[in-house]
């Protein structure tokens, strides 16, 4: 053999020997690097993932509070306008049971004022009928004439005639 053969050998044997290193290597520090690192992002992403479903629950969660704050609001609205609504009915019922009211007292008291006047109308008249007598009997009549009208005046006054 020579040595350029057992060179050339040498050379051959020493890249599989260094591919063969190489490898064992690899496989003995940088793989098992690359799994961990592969394994610490997987493990990353899997509580990645977890959070985001964690937060989607909070966002569904919250969008139903949301909309139950949303039914709350417009079941207050419709009960504060039909609280309103029968407030503003009853205010204005009261208010026109009082109206009538004060209208059928004020009635009394006109009635009640005529009444009055009718019967100050009627003693006044009476009184100026008397006066007007008395002078109109003091000059044509005698005291019999007079006694006679006096007693006829009475009469009629409480048998209930109008002179």
């Amino acid at each position: 053999m020579n040595y350029e053969a057992i060179a050339q050998y040498s050379e051959v044997i020493g890249g599989f020997a260094f591919v063969i290193v190489a490898v064992w290597l690899f496989r003995k520090f940088v793989l098992p690097a690359v799994r961990s690192g592969e394994v610490a992002r997987n493990l990353d992403l899997v509580n990645a993932e977890r959070r985001r479903e964690a937060l989607r629950d909070e966002v569904a969660k919250a969008r139903g509070e949301v909309e139950a704050a949303d039914r709350d609001v417009l079941a207050i609205a419709a009960r504060a306008e039909d609280d309103a609504r029968h407030e503003r009915e009853t205010i204005v019922a009261d208010g026109r049971r009082e109206a009538t009211r004060l209208l059928q007292n004020a009635q009394g008291e006109l009635e009640r004022a005529r009444i009055a006047a009718r019967d100050q109308l009627r003693i006044a008249f009476i009184e100026r009928a008397l006066n007007r007598a008395r002078e109109l009997a003091a000059l044509e009549l005698s005291d019999a004439g007079n006694a006679r009208l006096v007693a006829k005046t009475v009469d009629d006054l409480t048998a209930g005639k109008s002179a």
